[in-house]
């Protein structure tokens, strides 16, 4: 299907444009992240919807969860300032950045320790008189 005009996807449109598959974009609507008008039985979407989803799926790259970011979404249009939607955000960025360090933490102390284990292969290796290339 072609565009209904500049303001509206059909689903296989919205999916080319936002590089996802159309399956993507059916899960979060049936999520309830995004919901598309109807043309007949087509579904459309408006650049708003377009915009969700842009939220939706960077917030997604970040590591948030669907919950986050569907209390993200609900402040966006209770809120006309968006104050309150800026602050629930920086307080999950902050607390995302965190939990990513903490992980960032742990994978250092588990690469360190993985390199000891692989020096102490090679070395025992060499002592035996065997190639440690293997």
């Amino acid at each position: 299907m072609t565009k209904i005009d500049d303001r509206f996807y059909t689903v296989p449109e919205l999916a080319e444009n936002l590089g996802v598959t159309p399956r993507t974009i059916r899960f979060y609507e049936q999520k309830g992240l995004v919901a598309p008008q109807r043309a007949g039985t087509t579904r459309i979407y408006t650049r708003q919807d377009r915009a969700r989803m842009l939220i939706i799926l960077r917030g997604k790259r970040l590591g948030f969860t669907l919950k986050e970011i569907a209390d993200y979404l609900d402040l966006y249009g209770a809120d006309p300032t968006q104050a309150e939607q800026i602050k629930m955000l920086l307080t999950r960025v902050r607390d995302r950045i965190e939990a990513l360090e903490d992980q960032r933490q742990a994978l250092d102390v588990t690469l360190d320790e993985l390199r000891e284990i692989e020096q102490q292969s090679i070395d025992a290796l060499k002592e035996k008189g065997l190639d440690p290339v293997a």
